[in-house]
């Protein structure tokens, strides 16, 4: 819901929840505190897709898709507003570590001959996440890991036919 409508309000919430206003607020003392534990929700199943993407370990090509794969899930699972959740200082070290992980593992992928070297600095990791972001709301027909099909392949051999 809140990811129709960033603005929804606790009562609109509970209502489709089908629980009663009161329910919610003895759960969450604010509106800012069950976002917060959205954000937390979807932190922490971004931190599971990325440790069982075993991205330091696996091999390129495996870790990158089931990095995609996971965090496609994620995604469809939590499509809250992200601007909030970039800017809510709880949660900004866990999402900056989390950041660097895939960072470094992109890095990998360079060096390994996966990615292509040359391209600007900071090019895969922000090409990436708006890949995963269009194959969660464009594609919902697919399956998540058919989903993280296309992004892979649209990451390594771009929409061109050459």
């Amino acid at each position: 819901m809140l990811a129709a409508d960033p603005a929804a309000s606790i009562a609109a919430i509970a209502a489709e929840a089908g629980v009663d206003r009161r329910t919610v607020y003895r759960r969450f003392a604010s509106r800012e505190a069950l976002l917060a534990a959205i954000y937390e929700a979807r932190l922490n199943a971004i931190e599971e897709a990325v440790e069982a993407a075993r991205l330091r370990e696996a091999p390129v090509a495996v870790a990158l898709h089931r990095y995609v794969e996971g965090i496609i899930t994620v995604n469809r699972k939590w499509p809250v507003e992200l601007t909030r959740m970039r800017a809510e200082e709880s949660i900004r070290e866990r999402r900056n570590r989390v950041i660097r992980e895939v960072d470094v593992f992109l890095e990998r992928a360079t060096a390994e001959g996966l990615l292509r070297s040359g391209l600007p600095t900071g090019w895969a990791s922000a090409l990436l996440p708006q890949l995963m972001h269009l194959a969660s709301q464009q594609l919902p027909h697919l399956s998540d890991a058919q989903a993280a099909d296309h992004v892979v392949d649209t990451l390594l051999h771009g929409v061109g036919t050459a």
